[in-house]
């Protein structure tokens, strides 16, 4: 759910109250009403379905969604009449109200083991930071047991709505912004990257409602990557509300009171997961980071070397990505990886590739200089050294992709490790293997480091196919790391190889086409 976006910075500290965005971090939100008095401030102002009566009437209210193991399924919300497209000018539908679902923080595994039906086990106490980020989800689950009633429902509603996804998509954000236009300001003026990102990440994860592991690791990245955004637990009806009126228009030749009841329980689950991992990560880092640049190193024509100085100690891992916010295009964030393992000097480097009309990548690479200060999201991802295994690392590295290849090396080379590593840095020309330098430094400086540069000047021989020509690759876990065609024909090839899919790791491709601008 990585599309709503922030104010610019504002003049106070890292993850100040700025009193301009979504959030007003290291404060708990004034209850909004009698019924959300009495909480602790933090907990999710359910979603009411489209269409629902207020609380005053006669009519019954959707239940909580009880955290405990044997608790009785929520039972099903009448019919819904889906919301009819306005014009732009025109009074948008009245805005169905929301009935307070109130859950304790830190029951989100149950809540999410009430809807798949599955038993959860006890969840353990949060890890310390930095850890590891999932990666996030496939679009199709992994077969497993058979799908909950409810995942069902929500599959079949996926498979209405896919032919029409952009239709739902801007839907979506008509409800929202005619609905609620005190939300409109908080997104970026263009829409076009933006615009599939919040509603791409809520179908994901109700997709995998029955995925327990996968999904509350994937929903707790979320919300707290969320936090930079400023978003506030009250704003999370609005945009359920708004989801369901767009979905309910759009498969209405299926749609029912069961569907609705589907993907009310799982959207409640969905947003309580989420707001109860930012309330914990507020008790243990901003919201966000200034990071004053430092370093500004024009590599080729379109690729810099771009080091920060955070303005307090950000701890991360390496293999991992950030979110950067430049002060000429305020609201667009764009994920980079971090080019080196964490520094004892605190700094942080990115390699940073102008694209065609991207904004924040060419502000990086053409506009910024020593003194400019850029804001930085928390760290994510997964692609990060396993340190309990003797594996050899088997690491592709494409374009920039090469930036956080090199933090894995010298990863491994602080834990004083000899595990075999070799590196395949791609690039189309000579000229493009821009850091080709240090990387043979590494090497001659680790006997267990092989570097092998592939120039692919006549787009004959892709990255991935020159791995088959090496090997035997059994004993090695992979990493990739590039643009995401490099990417996914890089994960088939080490399958073909033999490699399993739980050893083949790399950050997430639609975040990564996000990226690219």
């Amino acid at each position: 759910m990585d599309a709503p976006t922030t104010t610019p910075a504002d003049n106070g500290t890292s993850g100040g109250n700025g009193g301009s965005g979504w959030f007003t971090p290291h404060r708990e939100p004034e209850p909004a009403d009698a019924e959300q008095a009495a909480g602790d401030g933090r907990r999710l102002a359910g979603l009411r379905p489209v269409g629902r009566p207020t609380p005053g009437d006669d009519s019954p209210v959707q239940e909580r969604i009880s955290p405990a193991p044997d608790a009785a399924p929520a039972p099903q919300p009448p019919a819904v009449t889906p919301p009819r497209a306005q014009p732009s000018h025109a009074k948008a539908p009245e805005a169905a109200p929301v009935e307070a679902v109130h859950r304790k923080p830190g029951h989100t595994h149950d809540a999410v083991g009430a809807l798949s039906g599955s038993p959860q086990p006890e969840p353990g106490p949060s890890p310390p930071d930095p850890a590891p980020r999932p990666r996030v989800p496939a679009q199709r689950p992994a077969p497993g047991p058979k799908a909950s009633p409810d995942a069902v429902l929500i599959r079949r509603t996926m498979a209405e709505v896919g032919p029409v996804a952009d239709k739902v998509t801007s839907y979506f954000y008509a409800l929202l912004f005619v609905r609620h236009p005190e939300l409109r300001p908080l997104f970026p003026a263009a829409m076009d990257t933006q615009r599939d990102r919040l509603l791409k990440a809520l179908l994901t994860a109700a997709e995998h409602i029955d995925n327990t592991d996968v999904l509350v690791a994937y929903l707790q990245n979320l919300g707290r990557g969320h936090r930079k955004y400023g978003t506030r637990p009250e704003h999370y009806p609005a945009v359920g509300e708004c989801l369901i009126g767009s979905l309910s228009r759009y498969s209405s030749g299926i749609w029912n009171e069961e569907t609705e009841g589907a993907w009310v329980r799982a959207y409640t689950t969905i947003s309580q997961v989420m707001i109860d991992a930012a309330a914990a990560d507020e008790l243990r880092a901003p919201a966000w980071w200034y990071g004053e640049v430092v370093s500004h190193d024009l590599r080729t024509a379109d690729i810099a070397v771009v080091t920060v100085r955070p303005d307090q100690p950000y701890p991360f891992l390496a293999g991992q990505y950030t979110s950067l916010e430049t002060p000429w295009w305020p609201r667009i964030w764009r994920h980079y990886s971090f080019a080196s393992s964490p520094r004892s000097d605190g700094l942080l480097s990115f390699h940073v590739k102008a694209v065609p009309a991207g904004w924040v990548s060419n502000a990086l690479v053409h506009r910024a200089r020593p003194g400019d200060v850029v804001r930085l999201g928390p760290p994510s991802g997964s692609m990060t050294v396993d340190h309990t295994t003797d594996n050899g690392l088997l690491c592709l590295g494409g374009g920039t992709g090469i930036a956080p290849i090199k933090a894995l090396v010298e990863d491994v080379a602080e834990h004083g490790e000899r595990r075999p590593v070799h590196v395949f840095y791609g690039a189309r020309t000579d000229h493009d293997l821009y850091d080709i330098d240090t990387m043979l430094r590494l090497q001659q400086s680790h006997p267990w480091l092989s570097v092998r540069p592939i120039v692919d000047q006549q787009a004959r021989l892709q990255l991935p196919d020159a791995v088959r020509e090496y090997g035997p690759w059994n004993e090695y876990d992979a990493y990739l790391s590039g643009p995401p065609g490099m990417i996914r024909s890089g994960v088939d090839a080490l399958r073909d190889i033999g490699i399993p899919s739980d050893r083949i790791r790399h950050d997430s491709v639609e975040e990564l086409v996000a990226a690219g601008d």
